[in-house]
């Protein structure tokens, strides 16, 4: 039987941000399909199966996903087929499953995506070694819609 790693998701407009939470992983697999299903399995530590898969709300670019393997965590950075903020992370409007958190850490509202833009550190950019050369300048700044109901506010 399967167990599902702990994943903290954000956004900014043009991409999706998946923190897995799962130290020192082996045989990781992504997969990312155009119609938005996301797929991860890997193997923990002690040799147990972690996999989930998620319907992402809006459609994805394959060629445009990234991911970048740590010693603590798998981040996945998603291409959004169309730029524009998601108002959830999966298509069904259902609550997640309680293994999906926000990531409070990466979270900014929509209006201050521009304005914080070259306010990123280097230490953000740091997460993402690894990935081609390309950046954008709203890296590590994300959204969350309703921001007080999220909290239960």
């Amino acid at each position: 039987m399967s167990r599902h790693p702990e994943v903290l998701w954000a956004q900014s407009s043009d991409k999706v941000y998946l923190t897995i939470s799962l130290p020192d992983a082996k045989d990781i697999s992504v997969k990312c399909e155009p119609q938005g299903l996301f797929s991860f399995s890997a193997m923990g530590v002690q040799g147990e199966c972690f996999d989930f898969s998620l319907e992402l709300c809006g459609k994805i670019v394959p060629e445009g996903c990234k991911t970048n393997v740590g010693l603590r965590n798998i981040i996945c950075s998603i291409q959004k087929e169309e730029k524009g903020w998601w108002k959830r992370l999966l298509k069904s409007e259902e609550k997640p499953a309680p293994y999906i958190k926000v990531d409070w850490n990466k979270w900014c509202d929509e209006d201050e995506e521009e304005s914080n833009s070259d306010l990123a550190s280097d230490d953000d950019d740091a997460m993402y070694v690894g990935r081609d050369d390309e950046s954008s300048d709203d890296e590590g700044l994300l959204y969350l819609p309703d921001l007080e109901k999220a909290r239960g506010n």
